[in-house]
């Protein structure tokens, strides 16, 4: 017991030793119900963004996949290789660099089976919120300032920049129709509102 300790605390596993800890931890949070297995965040104004890395799986799963194999080879490297004293240092370092590109191309090939278990899927981008009806937050917008509520198909809400060219009276609380997306400003063009010309919620709309 004592030299298995001895080697996964040792250079160079300890550097894997310490990661696979980490990923331990975080499998054990994921079956606690406290994190989520497929590395999905959440962006600034509530965007929902999927963490996908190697062969289209969830990140969380190949850097685990990466890790296992990374610490698997450095432990045995070091317990069959690197010899005590100031040359295993140069031995573990050489042996570090080794276990890295292996690992990384060991996971590669792991995750390809299993991508078929991980379709690929699109979270909302901003361009989904084009056409949609938006709450002025901001006391004015005009061509350099302005923000806005906007809900999206799931029910989330974000807050984004808006923008607009003419003098229409968009003041805090109105409603505002985004009509288009400037990528290089990162805002909306955005209109009032108008309910009645809306052909979803027009007079001439039957139940």
């Amino acid at each position: 017991m004592g030299a298995f300790i001895a080697a996964a605390t040792g250079f160079p596993a300890v550097v894997f030793t310490a990661a696979l800890a980490v990923v331990v931890l975080y499998w054990l949070l994921v079956a606690l119900g406290a994190a989520d297995a497929h590395g999905h965040g959440h962006a600034h104004g509530h965007f929902h963004v999927g963490g996908r890395w190697l062969g289209g799986v969830p990140v969380t799963l190949a850097f685990s996949l990466f890790v296992a194999v990374g610490w698997l080879i450095s432990f045995c490297a070091s317990v069959l290789l690197v010899p005590s004293g100031p040359a295993g240092v140069l031995v573990g370092a050489v042996v570090l660099i080794v276990t890295v590109y292996v690992s990384w191309q060991a996971t590669k090939l792991l995750v390809r089976p299993l991508h078929r278990l991980f379709p690929d899927e699109h979270g909302p981008s901003r361009l989904d919120f084009v056409g949609l009806t938006c709450t002025i937050r901001t006391g004015r917008v005009d061509a350099g300032f302005g923000q806005a509520e906007v809900r999206a198909a799931d029910g989330s809400a974000a807050t984004v920049q808006v923008r607009q060219t003419g003098n229409e009276a968009l003041a805090g609380g109105s409603t505002g129709l985004l009509y288009a997306y400037d990528e290089t400003g990162e805002f909306f063009w955005v209109a009032p509102y108008d309910s009645a010309l809306d052909p979803r919620t027009g007079p001439g709309t039957t139940g």
